[in-house]
C-alpha cells in the first residue's frame, strides 16, 4: 500500500492561500506565521513535483496543474470532515450498519420511499437489504441476523407493532383454461392444474397456503412466480399489488372461485435487537410514515 506523501493539513493550506489570494491574508486567516505557511505550501510542492502557485501582481494565483489539484483537494477536505463526523456520530451510540430484513411480500415502492426519506439523514450508516420469505424472515430474528425487520411472524421475545395488511388472490393468465370455464370454480378444479408456489426461505419452513394441486412448480421469487403465469402456466395466490398492473392490462385474471378466492396476511414491523440505536429506530418511523402514506395524492 502506497502511503501519501501530502498531509490534509498542507492542503488546508494551500486552500487558504488560494482564498485569501496572497500568504499574508492566509496566514492571518489560519492564525499562524507566514513563514510557516509558505513552508507548508513550499513541501506540498515540492512532494508533488509540480508547481501550484505564481506571483500574479500582488496575489498568487493557481497554475492550470494547480487549479487541478485544487479541485480535488476541495472534495478530499470534505470528505475528511464527514469522516470525522461519522467517527463523532459512531461514538454517540449512531450505528456504523443496519441490517434490514424484509418479507418479500412487502410492497417494493414502500420500501424505497422509506429508504429515499432515510438516505438523506443516514449519517453514512451502510444498509444491508436482506428479501426473505415466509418463515425466513423468522429466522432471521432468530438468529439474531436482523435489527429491524418486517415479518409475518416475529418470536416473543422480540414484540413487533402491526404494520399492514396484504391481500392474496388466486389468478392465472387470461388464457388459462380455468378461466375459459363460464362458472364459478370449486377447489376441484383446480387439483388437475397446475399450481405455482413460492419456496419458504427459511431452512426449516416449509410452503404455506392451499397445496391441493398433485401437479406443483416451486419458484424462488414473487417475480418469478408472474413471470411463469405470464407465459401461460399454472396459477398462483400472489400479493394483489404485485399482480395490480398485470390484472389492469387484463393479462392476468383473478379465478372465479367460490370460496377462497383471495385470503389476507398481516405484515409486522419490529427490532431485532432488545435496545435498537438511533439510526434504526429512524428508519423505523419512515417505514411506518411511507405505509401511512400509501393511496394519498402526491403533493
Amino acid at each position: 500500500m502506497d502511503h501519501p506523501r501530502t498531509s490534509l493539513e498542507q492542503w488546508r493550506t494551500l486552500l487558504a492561500v488560494v482564498e485569501a489570494g496572497g500568504f499574508a491574508r492566509a496566514a492571518a486567516a489560519l492564525h499562524r506565521s507566514q513563514s510557516s505557511v509558505s513552508y507548508a505550501v513550499g513541501r506540498l510542492q515540492e512532494r508533488l513535483g509540480v508547481t501550484l502557485l505564481v506571483p500574479e501582481g500582488r496575489r498568487m494565483v493557481l497554475t492550470p496543474a494547480g487549479e487541478a489539484l485544487v479541485r480535488r483537494a476541495r472534495r478530499l477536505l470534505k470528505e475528511a470532515a464527514a469522516l470525522e463526523a461519522f467517527g463523532r456520530e459512531l461514538d454517540s451510540g449512531w450505528e456504523a450498519e443496519i441490517r434490514l430484513v424484509v418479507d418479500a411480500a412487502f410492497p417494493t415502492h414502500l420500501l424505497m420511499a422509506a429508504l429515499t426519506r432515510f438516505a438523506p439523514r443516514d449519517r453514512g450508516t451502510r444498509i444491508q437489504l436482506r428479501e426473505e420469505v415466509l418463515s425466513g424472515t423468522l429466522e432471521a430474528l432468530e438468529s439474531g441476523e436482523a435489527d429491524l425487520a418486517i415479518a409475518a411472524r416475529f418470536p416473543t421475545s422480540a414484540p413487533a407493532d402491526l404494520l399492514m395488511e396484504i391481500e392474496f388472490l388466486a389468478v392465472a393468465h387470461a388464457d388459462h383454461p380455468l378461466l375459459q370455464q363460464d362458472r364459478s370454480l370449486e377447489f376441484a378444479d383446480l387439483e388437475r392444474e397446475l399450481q405455482v408456489v413460492i419456496r419458504d426461505s427459511g431452512p426449516g419452513g416449509h410452503d404455506a397456503g392451499w397445496l391441493g394441486a398433485e401437479h406443483r412448480w416451486t419458484v424462488s421469487s414473487i417475480d418469478r412466480a408472474i413471470a411463469v403465469l405470464r407465459h401461460g402456466l399454472g396459477y398462483a395466490w400472489l400479493p394483489r399489488h404485485h399482480v395490480q398492473p398485470f390484472l389492469d392490462s387484463g393479462e392476468l385474471r383473478p379465478l372465479p372461485l367460490r370460496h377462497g378466492h383471495a385470503y389476507r396476511s398481516h405484515l409486522y414491523l419490529g427490532y431485532g435487537q432488545p435496545n435498537p440505536g438511533p439510526a434504526t429506530r429512524l428508519l423505523a418511523g419512515h417505514l411506518v410514515a411511507a405505509v401511512g402514506d400509501r393511496g394519498k395524492p402526491a403533493a
